[in-house]
């Protein structure tokens, strides 16, 4: 098994015969009543209770339909630590089942507490023990660097914050300067890391699927770089919308979908499995989109 994590990325893409990432966003008020019923969501250890036993079941159907999971660090930190330690124990899980997991943090700083950062959040022996970890470029080159020696060192990865998926990033991202829009800086920034290359490195960005022309742009323009694509789904973004991010051989980036799956049994089009058979409206909502990306996109070459 290949160590690095790009190639470890491709291989379980392939494996899978899919690039979608099911984003692990847990919210209590959008939970399936058999993980509610008789617990005080005001008891902080009874909400990461839920929330456990909820992602735990999660990954157990997605696992072997998906390569990768996406656990978003804000909806358990809200909850301090018994949420940290819930969001650590989740990781964990998830990785035994052999799924890859990139932790949504966001994270950056200047100097050691860069350093601090990657040292705990990053790589298989680290305290969080995640594949890989978002993070936010606006503090310039050198707060990027200790995030970059630390995923070659520990063949992890790290994705980048360039065109995010919220309809108010453009108020700083698409400000122009030089003659090109802020998010380009970024985007050429962060194609300099992996130039050369002859696959995809360990720096990675993050592109969303709200923005296709954009999309089709930084694809072009980050040719050595993995994009983790959010806004599919509940945001807007559809298959066609995501078209232009893969290579040739349908690699080259990963959909997520958090609440379009995790609470599918909310959804019209699933609603016939109510709450109480939650478990298949999560599964049917996954392959639905995984057949959509199949059937619309280069991801239907994946061998």
């Amino acid at each position: 098994m290949t160590k690095v994590f790009s190639e470890r990325l491709a291989a379980a893409v392939r494996a899978k015969k899919t690039p979608v990432m099911v984003g692990l966003d847990p919210r209590w008020e959008l939970l399936p009543e058999v993980f509610t019923e008789g617990k005080d969501p005001s008891d902080r250890a009874s909400v990461a209770e839920a929330f456990e036993l909820f992602c735990k079941a999660v990954v157990d159907i997605v696992a072997p339909m998906v390569p990768i999971v996406k656990p978003q660090a804000a909806f358990f930190e809200q909850y301090g630590p018994v949420g940290m330690l819930t969001l650590g124990k989740v990781i964990r899980y998830a990785r035994n089942k052999g799924l890859l997991v990139l932790l949504d943090g966001k994270r950056n700083d200047i100097g050691s507490t860069a350093q601090a950062y990657a040292a705990g959040l990053l790589g298989e022996h680290s305290p969080w023990g995640a594949d890989a970890l978002t993070v936010n470029p606006y503090l310039g080159g050198d707060s990027l660097e200790p995030f970059i020696t630390a995923a070659k060192q520990r063949e992890a990865g790290i994705f980048v914050l360039v065109k995010t998926s919220n309809p108010g990033g453009g108020l700083f991202q698409d400000l122009v300067a030089d003659g090109k829009p802020l998010y380009r800086h970024v985007a050429d920034y962060i194609a300099s890391l992996s130039a050369g290359l002859g696959g995809y490195g360990e720096v990675g960005a993050v592109v969303g699927a709200t923005w296709p022309e954009q999309l089709a742009e930084l694809r072009v323009a980050m040719p050595n770089s993995w994009l983790l694509i959010p806004g599919y789904g509940s945001q807007g973004g559809a298959a066609k919308d995501v078209a232009a991010a893969f290579d040739a051989d349908g690699l080259g980036a990963v959909i997520n979908n958090s609440r379009g799956i995790l609470f599918a049994h909310r959804r019209k089009e699933y609603e016939k499995y109510g709450s109480a058979h939650w478990e298949k409206a999560v599964e049917a909502a996954a392959g639905a989109m995984i057949a959509a990306l199949a059937g619309e996109t280069r991801a239907g070459r994946l061998k």
